[in-house]
């Protein structure tokens, strides 16, 4: 037979054998004991299970989530030496450093001929935009970029069609799989031809494999050659000498040789190297600097302090991460605390494998081996919720996250956290149980105390705290965005609908368009503008008035506007007056918003006296006068100041881009747009009818917030969920250890709110603890993620204090159930058995 310390000892020659701690038949004694007493307390067990699943598949989602931010970009094979070349410059009235991402045109040939050495390639770029593609039969929206050719190499873009040299041709395009599947079906689109945005023509000289939606680049549909778009644009040939305008894109692919740190070291001093000398002098007092970002800054550091990458989304990959490692911890603590708390129940089990030879590494081998037999079966069905609630999550995140079962390296991870998860839930338990007398336990006098419920209440409280604060974030991060979006911004968003005009065929026929369009009965107001609502894509530097200290930098948005723009979008006027048909003059006039009236008006007792004033260009030769102040229109981040800017009356349309309307708020959108694409088909047939909510654009500011509040929102009502789940089964442990106290008190006259308050009363004495401490932990976190914006909302008490008690009704609700069901329990079922 064998006997408890793992010898083989037989009757006739009373002679031993020494068996390993861990053979065959223990390992399948302690799967057999762990299985029955999973079945036994039924209860526990689905607790357990249940809990730790969840906790599992929340560690399992925001690591996907985590890995598919930490890999971002990293589909790019020259990912490590790709990067954007960005300026610095400081204002010199003020002394802020601030960061510039558009390039001039002339610093890309600079770059190639004067720093040759250090790049593989330098390629000028042009913003990625809206652009409509379209050939005899069709016509489509579809984002693109103009890129120099070296971009299908840079990228490694994985050619389908074509090869590496396939936009050499200044007419050449490459199409994503999807976009050419879209425009020619299945159809071979090599050497077709296609118009972009009606005016450039193009011939398909390559498809390329969609990017993954985790690179910067995944909304591109098309690449075209930069000499095409410098052609075909005569502002741009206009640039091609000047330092003074900053609209391009710079990307360069660093030689293996060298690193983005020595060329950063070699760009020091840089513009009083390159530029023209007579400009030397004029700029050293803005202090510019050159240096190169690399494409592993450009989206985890995407914010920047001092014009220097300073942080971004890295910010959430961490507090994902730590999030979800509190969450699996938090159903770890559900396992020790039922573990530990059923003690009693196992100690006699426990004091006789003892008494018959077990030693202590036995015991926490098999209490080890039951705990993984849990972590196990909550592993499986945590890869059934993942894969059940994947879908909604991507949704959620704006991601395209998928179990990557096919992966061998999946596995590998799944067992470690496997193995990691069953130590971090068994550990203490399995030496806790492990370590009675036996003498004690056999002799019944082994008094546990109120010391041994020590360690439960304090993981209690961690669990606890930890909700707290998730609960307190999650309101904090939604005040902010409710603060932002009730901010004033200083005109009516209802009803407008902006169209780009980029089809050339517009140009000629604003007036025809406008005055259809207001016959139609649907449209209140038409005008049109070089920039839409919700942006400023223009801004200027070059402009003085009277009284300006000659060092002071000043840069303003600009936005050219007809005369109808203001009653359209119900801006308001603080001072002067609006455009107007009936004076001539005001083709030289300027409206300029509030911001703007302050910063010129320092000088004057009140932006009033601005009225009647003039702004010149810096060289004399033009100068406005100023017509108007406006309220500030918030046409940037929400979170953020509003910029200074001008209006200019465009009444000759040279630089319209977009086509706004106001739709009547009697009319439906459904019933206004056919009849509006109507009138533009008839004036406009070869333009696309592409358009705009504002509203819904102005929305899309607030998304990234509105997706961490909602993340934060499910990983705090998972956590909650784990903790309350833990806390049923320590109040039904409770109640079942104080069945015969329940009783005699009952007998002796006790109700059952007095039962009820005996029972629930340690509990909501926890949960007060968790909230105190939790309360300075938010506090200190939300107020630092708060200074991140200008524009603010302020943490008030009442968060606090709804938290609080949210967590106390949750307790509460959680715990009545057994205190009640105990509470009811008929005395003398309970009694009988003394």
């Amino acid at each position: 037979m064998v006997n408890g310390k793992g010898y083989t000892v037989s009757s006739k020659s009373f002679t031993m054998k020494r068996l390993p701690l861990t053979n065959k038949i223990m390992l399948q004694n302690y799967l057999k004991i762990a299985l029955r007493n999973l079945l036994r307390n039924k209860v526990y067990s689905f607790i357990n299970i249940c809990g730790l699943a969840v906790g599992m598949a929340v560690a399992m989602l925001i690591g996907l989530w985590v890995w598919d931010e930490l890999s971002f970009n990293k589909s790019h094979k020259n990912y490590e030496d790709i990067a954007q070349v960005r300026g610095i410059e400081t204002d010199p009235n003020t002394g802020i450093t601030d960061g510039l991402e558009s390039m001039q045109f002339p610093m890309g040939a600079v770059l190639k001929n004067n720093y040759k050495p250090y790049f593989k390639h330098v390629l000028m770029a042009f913003w990625t935009g809206s652009y409509t593609l379209s050939n005899d039969t069709k016509k489509i929206h579809s984002m693109g970029k103009f890129f120099e050719p070296g971009v299908i190499d840079m990228l490694s873009l994985k050619m389908l069609k074509g090869n590496i040299n396939a936009l050499n041709d200044p007419h050449s395009i490459i199409l994503s799989a999807s976009k050419a599947k879209a425009i020619f079906g299945d159809a071979d689109p090599l050497n077709k031809t296609l118009k972009i945005d009606n005016r450039m023509d193009v011939k398909v000289t390559g498809v390329y494999e969609d990017l993954p939606r985790n690179t910067e680049f995944s909304e591109v549909q098309f690449f075209s050659p930069w000499a095409l778009w410098v052609s075909s644009n005569e502002w741009i040939k206009k640039c091609e000498n000047s330092w003074g305008n900053n609209s391009f894109s710079i990307y360069v692919q660093v030689q293996s040789n060298t690193s983005i740190n020595a060329v950063n070291t070699a760009f020091k001093g840089f513009y009083s190297r390159n530029i023209p000398k007579e400009l030397v002098k004029e700029w050293a007092k803005y202090k510019p600097e050159l240096y190169i970002n690399p494409m592993k800054n450009w989206h985890l550091y995407s914010e920047f302090k001092n014009g220097l990458p300073a942080g971004g989304r890295i910010t959430f990959v961490w507090l994902f991460g730590i999030v979800g490692i509190f969450v699996l911890l938090l159903a770890c603590i559900n396992f020790m605390n039922l573990s530990t708390a059923q003690s009693e129940k196992r100690a006699k089990e426990v004091g006789i494998r003892k008494a018959i030879g077990s030693v202590k590494g036995q015991l926490v081998f098999q209490f080890l081996s039951e705990s993984f037999l849990v972590v196990v079966l909550s592993f499986g069905l945590s890869l059934l919720l993942v894969e059940l609630v994947i879908a909604w999550f991507n949704e959620l995140s704006d991601k395209d996250l998928s179990l990557p079962f096919s992966y061998p390296f999946f596995w590998i991870l799944n067992v470690a956290f496997i193995i990691i998860t069953g130590f971090l839930a068994g550990l203490y338990p399995a030496f806790y149980l492990s370590s009675f007398q036996p003498v004690k336990v056999l002799k019944g006098t082994l008094r546990l105390g109120r010391l041994a419920a020590m360690p439960r209440k304090v993981l209690v409280v961690l669990q606890f705290t930890v909700s707290v604060v998730l609960i307190i974030g999650t309101i904090v991060v939604y005040q902010q965005i409710q603060y932002a979006r009730n901010r004033p911004i200083g005109y009516s968003r209802e009803g407008l609908v902006t169209i780009p005009m980029n089809d050339p065929n517009y140009f000629g026929k604003q007036d025809v368009l406008k005055s259809e369009l207001l016959k139609t009965g649907v449209v209140a107001e038409v005008a049109m503008a070089s920039g839409p609502l919700t942006a400023i894509w223009n801004n200027e530097s070059s402009y003085t008035w009277q009284g300006k200290d000659p060092e002071l930098y000043s840069e303003f948005g600009i936005l050219q506007v007809t005369h109808d723009f203001g009653k359209m979008v119900n801006w308001q006027l603080l001072a002067g007056r609006d455009f107007s048909k009936a004076f001539v003059t005001d083709s030289l006039g300027v409206i300029i918003n509030e911001t703007a009236a302050k910063y010129i008006s320092s000088k004057h007792k009140s932006s009033n006296e601005l009225i009647g004033r003039y702004i010149k260009t810096e060289d004399g030769k033009t100068s406005w006068h100023i017509l108007g102040i406006v309220k500030d229109l918030v046409m940037q981040s929400p979170y953020e100041p509003v910029r200074r800017t001008f209006y200019f009356l465009d009444a000759q349309y040279t630089a319209t881009a977009i086509l706004d309307l106001k739709i009547k708020p009697t009319v439906s959108a459904n019933v206004a747009l056919p009849k509006i694409e109507a009138v533009l088909k008839n004036i406009v047939p070869s333009a696309l009818f592409d358009y705009n909510f504002v509203d819904e654009e102005y929305a899309k500011k607030f998304s990234q917030e509105q997706r961490i509040s909602k993340l934060a929102t499910f990983f705090a009502i998972l956590a909650i969920f784990i903790s309350c789940l833990g806390l049923f089964g320590l109040a039904s442990f409770v109640a079942e250890q104080r069945t015969k106290e329940i009783g005699i008190r009952k007998v002796l006259g006790a109700t059952v709110a007095n039962l009820w308050q005996l029972l629930s009363k340690d509990f909501v004495i926890l949960v007060m603890i968790s909230c105190i401490i939790a309360a300075p932990i938010a506090y200190y976190f939300m107020n630092q993620w708060l200074q991140k914006y200008t524009y603010r909302t302020e943490i008030s008490w009442w968060i606090f204090v709804v938290a609080g008690a949210g967590a106390l009704l949750i307790t509460l609700l959680t715990v009545s159930y057994q205190a009640i069901r105990a509470a009811l329990m008929n005395p003398v079922k309970s009694l009988r058995t003394e």
